[in-house]
């Protein structure tokens, strides 16, 4: 089936897989060729691909899916590949999330913007640290 992956800075992966793994609102999912019309929403966390026995990590910090028997399309507010990610910067950037949340007082929407970076930054370091080192399939970007 076919997977594409767009953010709203480019289309991220768009390749023929075998299954993918999501981080949805209600739960992890794994999507298999023929799946069942779907509608939903991601939340951060890991993307998993699994293509001719590789698999391909990524990390998505939220956005919506739609899955038909033949594809898959995630609209991704970011997804970013392992390779990608910096785990010092996103590091820091999850303690300075961390240190506004606790730091002052803010209105809901301040409130929600923070803990939406904190989320994903922690997405972001969870699958960097669970993936490192390990051998890679090349993603084409289209």
């Amino acid at each position: 089936m076919l997977l594409k992956i767009i953010t709203p800075e480019h289309e991220v992966f768009s390749d023929d897989i075998d299954q993918v793994t999501l981080p949805t609102m209600d739960g992890e999912i794994t999507v298999l060729p023929h799946h069942i019309p779907l509608v939903g929403i991601l939340k951060p966390g890991e993307i998993l691909i699994k293509k001719k026995g590789d698999s391909i990590p990524l990390a998505v910090s939220g956005g919506m899916l739609q899955v038909r028997p033949d594809m898959v399309l995630l609209l991704a507010d970011t997804a970013e590949r392992v390779e990608e990610i910096i785990e010092e910067r996103a590091e820091q950037a999850r303690l300075r999330a961390e240190q506004l949340l606790t730091a002052k007082k803010f209105d809901t929407a301040e409130y929600a913007t923070i803990a939406a970076k904190l989320e994903k930054e922690l997405a972001r370091l969870k699958v960097v640290r669970k993936h490192r080192g390990q051998r890679r399939l090349d993603i084409q970007s289209e």
